[in-house]
């Protein structure tokens, strides 16, 4: 078993930082969560710094309610800044965060916000390493929810690499854990780790097997918006992984078939 060190998760309630909590305290470290559910809060300060005392390590996977740019961006510049700010303070050796994908290429829209997220986490006193996640297999069923209008659904069409959240946070921990196993992040994209899933899907495709395990039936339309200015980057491939990136199962289908 690893020698015990506090390892504090922001977002420890959320869809990855749940399991990243599991699965170092499965590997015997010691958690610290950090979440408004816990009294913790990295936008308004309540409880941080007396959560990061010890700390060794941080693993970002906080988020805010909205999905907006401007707002998810005022979220994560905030949060970057006072997680940094305690940290430091606090004697904060790194921090880890969880990123998007292709995000470097996007000039609008929550993938925009997350590299505003990135940079505002590496221009801060604590070193910073970056991993960059494909989609989690919980956004097709967010989509056909969102885009629902009576008894059809519109989802965008989009290719993806759809990968397990309980993935993404294996590769969070061995990062916290490993410091030494990825490069470090920069403002070069080789630089930053990537994590997928095995292989390259259609949204509207994986949608539609959702919709197909519901019981209240709905139908699945592809939708291309020709007002985003991203909208070849979601329709040509601007989020799958390079040729780097390390790709890991369980599939999709795998995962909606363990769960049907």
């Amino acid at each position: 078993m690893n020698e015990v060190r506090r390892i504090a998760v922001a977002g420890a309630t959320g869809r990855v930082g749940r399991h990243v909590v599991d699965v170092l305290a499965q590997q015997g470290y010691e958690v610290v969560e950090i979440s408004r559910s816990h009294g913790v809060d990295v936008v308004t300060c309540e409880g941080l710094a007396d959560a990061l005392a010890g700390v060794e390590c941080v693993v970002d996977t906080a988020t805010g309610a909205s999905p907006d740019q401007q707002a998810a961006t005022d979220f994560f510049t905030v949060a970057a800044r006072n997680l940094h700010l305690a940290g430091e303070r606090a004697g904060v050796q790194r921090m880890v965060v969880v990123s998007i994908i292709g995000c470097d290429r996007f000039s609008a829209g929550y993938n925009a916000a997350k590299f505003a997220h990135e940079q505002a986490m590496q221009s801060g006193p604590v070193p910073v390493r970056v991993l960059r996640a494909a989609q989690f297999h919980e956004l097709v069923g967010q989509l056909v929810d969102w885009g629902r209008q009576a008894e059809v659904s519109y989802v965008p069409e989009m290719r993806t690499q759809l990968v397990a959240a309980r993935t993404v946070a294996a590769a969070l921990a061995d990062l916290a854990i490993n410091p030494e196993s990825a490069p470090a992040a920069s403002s070069e994209s080789t630089a930053i780790p990537e994590v997928a899933g095995p292989r390259e899907e259609s949204m509207v495709e994986m949608a539609r097997l959702v919709a197909a395990r519901r019981p209240d039936p709905v139908r699945i339309e592809g939708v291309s918006d020709p007002t985003d200015p991203d909208r070849e980057l979601y329709e040509k491939g601007g989020l799958l992984p390079g040729p780097e990136a390390t790709l890991a199962g369980p599939s999709f289908e795998e995962c909606l078939r363990s769960t049907s």
